[in-house]
């Protein structure tokens, strides 16, 4: 197992300049999730620790050495890749087994690692099997299994699930965790799916444009953004945001948006008469006898829970809003309900900054 540093990293391709002095500290046998939106610079720096892509700046260190200057085979580094990257005239076996039998390692290690590996991810009865008769999702875990037989100090995974079914991404999800859990290994993953993120962090980093926006547990992000940025990205359904302005009278709070006050509880800045952004999540959102009203748009049942997509009018203003129903509900699309808001789960971030205040 292994610690990883990025310090100053930057990352350009002729003038165009894709990572701007990135530094953060992973600790031994800690799973990280770096996420963002496509084009945001995380598999960039993956590639950049796995010895794919040159570093422009900055230094990368695994157990505090600096690695810039060495080979991919050289850094004790495994990838799993999206596309499985198996050998398709190879065995199971085979594949597994390749990196070992590259270093000439003895027969009898191989085949030690290989098995463990094999009882680990359940791949014993399929061993002797070739890519093509496989499954995408037992195609990955083959792809994990010769990425464990290396017992590399760090794991690196580059979106892995991105080409499963969605029930098998949920398996895969919970098989990659339990996996970490037996073996401590070091582990940086790579997703834009913050559903991914949040189910399998020790620490996510939340990347944009090729700057990190927020590091945090995955419970941090959620119930403290720091941004706007976090605040949407982070969560599904994604947060409603409304714009306003701070309303502070008499030590009450409240932002003042589409005709209505919206309750706030103890900010750490911000003054009266500012124009801010106001968020609350779908699930913090709870219908009541009176509140602020809004009419229903659209009514979706999932079983355990009723989603609600609501509108909001005043004037020439109208604004749509997500609710999370824990349970049923009698309410059709055309109805007017009315909004109940626990101040305390409310997040305001400034209207130009979109810092959190």
């Amino acid at each position: 197992m292994a610690t990883v540093s990025f310090r100053k990293i930057e990352k350009a391709y002729g003038p165009v300049k894709v990572i701007h002095g990135i530094g953060f500290d992973i600790a031994d046998g800690e799973f990280v999730v770096l996420v963002g939106p496509s084009g945001c610079g995380k598999s960039t720096l993956l590639r950049m620790l796995a010895g794919l892509e040159e570093i422009t700046a900055g230094e990368i260190l695994i157990d505090d050495k600096v690695v810039n200057d060495l080979e991919s085979k050289d850094r004790d580094i495994a990838m799993v890749f999206q596309s499985y990257a198996l050998y398709p005239h190879m065995t199971v076996r085979d594949n597994m087994a390749f990196s070992l039998k590259l270093r000439k390692a003895d027969p009898r290690l191989i085949a030690e690692r290989v098995a463990n590996a094999a009882r680990i991810l359940n791949l014993d009865p399929l061993l002797e099997r070739f890519p093509k008769e496989l499954s995408g999702g037992q195609r990955q875990r083959v792809a994990m299994g010769r990425a464990i037989v290396r017992d590399p100090k760090v794991f690196l995974f580059d979106e892995p699930l991105s080409n499963l079914d969605a029930k098998l991404r949920v398996a895969m999800r919970a098989e990659i965790k339990a996996l970490h859990q037996r073996l401590k290994t070091t582990t940086v993953y790579v997703t834009h799916d913050q559903i991914e993120a949040m189910t399998m962090a020790d620490r996510i980093v939340v990347m944009h444009d090729g700057i990190i926006e927020q590091i945090g547990t995955p419970l941090d992000l959620y119930d403290r953004p720091g941004n706007l940025f976090v605040a949407q990205f982070i969560g599904s359904p994604a947060m409603n945001v409304l714009q306003g302005v701070l309303q502070k009278e008499g030590g009450a709070l409240a932002v003042a948006a589409l005709g209505a006050l919206w309750p706030v509880a103890g900010l750490g800045s911000g003054n009266h008469g500012q124009q801010v952004h106001y968020g609350i999540r779908p699930g913090d959102l709870t219908l009541a006898p009176a509140g602020i009203a809004a009419q229903v748009v659209v009514v979706e049942p999932t079983g355990a829970e009723t989603e609600l997509l609501l509108q909001i009018n005043h004037g020439s203003q109208s604004q749509q809003l997500t609710l999370v129903l824990h349970g049923r509900t009698t309410a059709q699309p055309g109805d007017t309900v009315h909004l109940a808001i626990d101040a305390a789960k409310a997040h305001v971030f400034d209207g130009e900054s979109g810092q959190r205040l």
